[in-house]
């Protein structure tokens, strides 16, 4: 039994979407911050993911790497944030799980795509 490129593409895709959402919500509707303004929280946190966005949506090789390894930030602060602050503990844990998603799916889809070619 072969797995397609396209599942682990569609598990990155959904990663790389579900982070992206949540990170849309946190700040805005579900535990806005207090310290700092939401639309500078917006800015340094959902700006990485827009970086790779285009070439990931078009199945490209490079983009999907790079997006990888932007993921591993979304799940350092993830693991961080369920650690340190039992408030926003779920969305943390979905930020690591969503992370993970997009990691692994965007690292077998460049692999495959390399057995492919």
């Amino acid at each position: 039994m072969t797995i397609k490129a396209d599942y682990f593409y569609y598990l990155a895709l959904t990663g790389f979407l579900g982070l992206f959402g949540l990170l849309m919500l946190w700040p805005t509707v579900l535990a806005p911050p207090t310290g700092i303004p939401v639309a500078l929280r917006l800015l340094i946190t959902v700006t990485p993911l827009l970086l790779p966005m285009r070439g990931l949506l078009h199945k490209r090789r490079k983009p999907c790497a790079w997006a990888a390894y932007i993921s591993l930030l979304y799940f350092v602060h993830g693991s961080i944030e369920a650690y340190a602050d039992v408030a926003v503990r779920n969305y943390a844990l979905l930020e690591t799980i969503f992370s993970l998603m997009l990691f692994f799916g965007a690292n077998f889809y460049v692999r495959h795509l390399g057995k492919q070619h």
